[in-house]
């Protein structure tokens, strides 16, 4: 029987593709001692940076097909075959409802959004800050206005009221597949999956609106981008069914044992990895850029390392905002966090 299928709702409420607890009424005490007791380097000590994003790179084409720039956390600019995807855009101060509070990024935007090149779509995975800026898509919309918007059910309210066309926006279920035009004729097709995760932007709406994983595939490259998700059994299913990918973004950031149903860390991503196939690159995501847990800042990418020696695995992973070509086969470990 198949894991990978349309998503299924209770009342209003989407769920899970597998049984998961998302905090509950006791989480707080739970939290709260190790939130008083923590002494981690949760936040960098000394400024990141700067990093500067050459904007004259995106005038040719990347010889290998497959050129992506990641911002940090969850946000970059994948370009595939020629098709240009900005993927969850947060160009704002703060990962929070509003810039005067919340979390803080730990180095500034590696290019102002006037300088990116036409982007053929952009992928909204949910409605999380971390992954949704508000300021961002209010400025895209202004910049960009001929850009499609590829999201999930109901993110599309959301994306309205910050100045989106309704025109512009495909929703999509679970098990779905929008065609993205570039240019000279190059498509892109993405296919929305399920993850294990949750969504709301407020206190009292999680779950009104969908998540997912994708699968983006071009004319001669495949790539798997996790999003946010716990570990579940259906990476291997994905992996059969969409797989080899030549890279495999897992987020490895923002994890705890208390809610490792919702965001599986370093251990976890390289166990979905190796489900999902284990062919190709595993880029760590979800981390870097915003302090969203308990771990110290660069703890997850230690983590990750001491495993990748371990089982011998090929990590790429660029400096914030470089432009960088994924060659086939080719590791690629940047030491910037050092």
């Amino acid at each position: 029987m198949t894991m990978l299928k349309r998503a299924e709702k209770v009342g209003r409420r989407f769920l899970n593709p597998v049984p998961t607890v998302v905090g509950g009424p006791g989480m707080i005490f739970k939290v709260l001692p190790q939130f008083l007791l923590n002494r981690e380097e949760r936040v960098p000590r000394r400024a990141l940076g700067p990093f500067r994003t050459n904007v004259a790179a995106y005038a040719t084409e990347p010889v290998s097909g497959l050129r992506i720039t990641w911002m940090g956390h969850s946000s970059m600019l994948m370009e595939i075959d020629g098709v240009r995807v900005l993927v969850d855009p947060v160009w704002d101060e703060r990962a929070a409802p509003v810039q005067w509070a919340g979390p803080k990024r730990f180095f500034a935007p590696t290019l102002r959004l006037e300088e990116l090149p036409p982007i053929d779509a952009v992928l909204v995975s949910h409605d999380h800050y971390d992954h949704l800026g508000a300021g961002t898509v209010r400025r895209l919309v202004a910049l960009q206005p001929q850009v499609r918007w590829v999201t999930m059910l109901g993110v599309g309210a959301i994306l309205r009221r910050l100045g989106v066309q309704a025109e512009r926006i495909a929703e999509m279920d679970w098990t779905e597949t929008v065609s993205i035009a570039g240019a000279a004729g190059a498509r892109c097709e993405i296919t929305a999956l399920p993850a294990r995760h949750f969504s709301g932007r407020g206190a009292f709406n999680r779950f009104e609106t969908l998540w997912a994983s994708f699968v983006l595939r071009g004319a001669g490259h495949t790539v798997y981008y996790g999003a946010d998700s716990g570990w579940w059994e259906g990476f291997a299913e994905i992996g059969a069914a969409f797989g080899p990918f030549d890279v495999t973004m897992l987020e490895i950031g923002a994890y705890n044992e208390l809610w490792q149903s919702i965001h599986m860390g370093p251990d976890g991503a390289v166990r979905a990895f190796h489900a999902l196939g284990g062919a190709g690159l595993l880029m760590p995501i979800h981390w870097g850029l915003f302090n969203l847990a308990l771990h110290a800042w660069r703890q997850p990418m230690e983590r990750l390392l001491e495993i990748a020696e371990v089982e011998d695995l090929k990590l790429w992973s660029p400096e914030p905002g470089l432009p960088t070509e994924v060659v086939r086969g080719a590791e690629l470990r940047s030491d910037w966090w050092r």
